[in-house]
């Protein structure tokens, strides 16, 4: 294995024992890593640039590659760390419901969430005391053809806290803004199973519908291109020659049904 990826593994390893205060197990399986303890809930399994898919396994599970390390060790540390620890809480009865413009969105999403920053079409917030805590993001409605005229079906693109926050009914409270601005006959949404393979959204009402297959990238330095076929890979093989194929574990698609 590579020695600058065991160097990375063993620094984040470090890092997240210091804030988690536990002592973590760090052990190398068939080309990839493992971090284990009795405190953590889930596994965490750290993939090198060259292992391009999942461990398969039934136990909750973390996957997280190499160049998700190097562009989003901090963001990673955080986010574990909140799965695990309790949070600093915010509770949603005590904030405000604001619209957002793209650029606040964008840069909030940037600083707190790991995924690919969207603008979307329709942008929330939420404000305790005049800071910005939670967001969340949705796309424009769309023509469902098997429902009535007036039916619109939109998707949540993103929400996150601030990180070190949890708050506390924040995506309900968000959502019943939405919904009374735009009356949606559903909202849907896709949660990540890389980090989680059961989504927590069913509390809040939504229903589970399918899990969608592996999304499948090919990384550049620490840039991901999605792809679906061979002609779109082979032409980012030419783009980025020194590249390589990922693919992450999927997504669960998520529908809360309003009307």
């Amino acid at each position: 294995m590579d020695p600058s990826f065991l160097n990375l593994a063993t620094q984040f390893k470090l890092r997240l024992e210091k804030a988690l205060e536990v002592s973590l197990t760090l052990c190398q399986l068939d080309g990839f890593l493992q971090i284990t303890s009795a405190k953590l809930t889930s596994e965490i399994l750290l993939y090198p640039h060259n292992k391009p898919v999942r461990y398969q396994t039934t136990k909750p599970c973390i996957h997280i590659d190499e160049d998700q390390l190097i562009s989003k060790f901090d963001l990673i540390i955080r986010r574990i760390v909140s799965k695990t620890k309790n949070d600093k809480r915010v509770y949603a009865r005590n904030t405000v419901v604001a619209r957002i413009d793209k650029k606040t969105s964008l840069q909030f999403l940037v600083e707190h969430h790991l995924q690919t920053a969207l603008p979307g079409k329709y942008r929330y917030g939420l404000y305790e005391r005049g800071e910005l805590v939670a967001v969340a993001i949705f796309s424009g409605g769309r023509r469902m053809l098997d429902r009535e005229e007036d039916y619109r079906s939109f998707e949540l693109l993103r929400f996150c806290n601030k990180s070190g926050l949890n708050v506390i009914g924040g995506l309900s409270k968000l959502i019943k803004a939405f919904r009374h601005d735009f009356s949606p006959g559903d909202i849907m949404t896709f949660t990540d199973r890389d980090w989680s393979q059961h989504s927590s959204l069913e509390k809040i009402g939504f229903v589970a519908k399918e899990i969608t297959a592996p999304i499948k990238f090919w990384i550049a330095g620490t840039t991901r291109y999605a792809y679906r076929n061979t002609a779109e890979l082979n032409t980012l093989r030419e783009q980025f020659p020194s590249g390589f194929p990922k693919e992450n574990m999927g997504s669960i698609k998520m529908i809360l049904y309003i009307k």
